[in-house]
């Protein structure tokens, strides 16, 4: 069944998963804190992709101070941010950033700006110029904030707004603030986004002349 366009006013695109396959160095780095804290290393991955690492702490081990998990999380990000190797982006990723040039539209990331810069620029892609970082929120993903911040920088309603994400924690967030939201990638699809597609290459969008954007999903 042919998957419906969707027009909205504004886009909102999550980094990584969405933009940026950064699959193997989050791998390296959680596995790695994993196994030194005695964790099954699937299940913490399972939990890691979409959050704030300081917020995965937390629900993995509840009886911690949360100054703990951000000081070790502050540990993690170093790591994290000088690891780019693997790092490229989704199929599709270049071409439709291209396409969104001069268009409304925001990075909605998990990531510190630095982490954010580092994994755009190992993967060759167009940093937005409106873009909300884990700096920008008090609360991470599933919080719908950081889409609902998102959506006022850029003027628009949050219905007129569309989510691209890959993640559990940020399909989430994306529909508690109202917003249809564009799951990309293998992990989007058990969490009921509006609409899902397997990459990037599936995507085409169109300016109309009322200044929405017209997108168009191939399945």
């Amino acid at each position: 069944m042919p998957i419906p366009p969707i027009t909205v006013r504004g886009l909102l695109l999550d980094m990584d998963g969405t933009l940026v396959d950064s699959d193997a160095v989050v791998a390296r780095v959680w596995r790695g804190w994993a196994v030194a804290k005695g964790l099954d290393p699937d299940g913490v991955l399972r939990v890691a992709h979409g959050r704030q690492g300081q917020m995965t702490m937390a629900a993995l081990l509840p009886d911690r101070p949360m100054e703990q998990n951000i000081a070790e999380n502050s540990a993690l990000l170093a790591e994290e941010t000088a690891d780019t190797e693997g790092i490229v982006p989704v199929p599709g990723a270049p071409a439709f950033l291209a396409a969104l040039a001069g268009l409304p539209h925001a990075l909605v990331t998990s990531a510190p700006p630095r982490l954010a810069e580092a994994r755009m620029a190992a993967a060759g892609l167009r940093m937005p110029p409106v873009r909300i970082t884990a700096d920008d929120v008090s609360a991470g993903k599933p919080d719908p904030e950081g889409f609902l911040k998102g959506a006022a920088e850029l003027g628009f309603p949050a219905a007129e707004c569309l989510v691209f994400e890959d993640s559990g924690a940020g399909i989430a967030a994306g529909l508690a603030a109202g917003m249809p939201v564009a799951g990309v990638g293998p992990r989007a699809a058990e969490y009921g986004p509006t609409v899902h597609v397997p990459d990037l290459e599936r995507v085409a969008l169109a300016s109309l002349p009322d200044g929405r954007i017209r997108l168009t999903f191939a399945d």
